[in-house]
């Protein structure tokens, strides 16, 4: 499984790889039960993991570098369900984090979605755009 095909849908909790799209959704399954369904995009919106960027005190950075910081990090992995040490968490491990326009909801959904790739053992990295030749 690659990080490329990562995705997280609104209304649905958890990662999914998308397997396939379809003109009206897609199907996709489930990184956490490995459940495999169809979700329709007349309901829901479709975000790629390697689309989403983090606001921080300089310019945005992509998620999966928060995600790199996370893994170099020897700081124990907080309760998503603690507000207080996710916070705690992020501004010793991305101290360059807004955190005044990044929700306590947003850094918990950061710190779940990292165990679910830790738990998948998916490599964090980010497809190369290709060399524009001349």
């Amino acid at each position: 499984m690659e990080y490329n095909k990562l995705i997280s849908v609104t209304g649905m909790s958890g990662l999914f790889e998308m397997l396939s799209s379809k003109n009206d959704g897609a199907i996709v399954k489930s990184l956490e039960d490995n459940t495999t369904k169809f979700v329709s995009s007349r309901i829901h919106n479709f975000s790629h993991l390697e689309s989403i960027e983090v606001y921080t005190i300089r310019e945005n950075v992509n998620l999966a570098e928060v995600f790199k910081a996370m893994e170099a990090s020897k700081e124990a992995l907080p309760s998503e369900k603690d507000a207080a040490a996710v916070k705690a968490y992020f501004e010793k491990v991305y101290p360059d984090m807004d955190f005044e326009r990044v929700y306590a909801s947003d850094m918990k959904k950061m710190v779940k979605w990292f165990g679910v790739l830790k738990a998948n053992n998916i490599a964090i990295e980010l497809t190369e755009a290709p060399e524009e030749g001349e």
